[in-house]
């Protein structure tokens, strides 16, 4: 049996996603959350670099499906 179906089922799909980012860009940012909106998807959190920045970015835009309408991942 698939679990990523059952987690699906059970999670919500921002929290879901916020997952997927993590297991895919590590600790690199922190703080991480994805807000979903009928026309697209908002990222936020807090990080070191703007290389990480971007590949939350590059993720999100992989993992999600949706189109991004604002990163706003601060770099500090």
């Amino acid at each position: 049996m698939d679990t990523h179906v059952i987690e699906r089922a059970v999670v919500p799909h921002e929290e879901y996603l916020e997952m997927l980012l993590q297991r895919r860009i590590g600790s690199r940012v922190r703080d991480l959350r994805v807000v979903i909106r009928p026309e697209g998807m908002i990222l936020r959190g807090r990080t070191s670099t703007y290389h990480a920045k971007q590949l939350a970015q590059h993720a999100a835009m992989e993992l999600g499906g949706l189109p991004i309408l604002a990163n706003d991942i601060e770099v500090c």
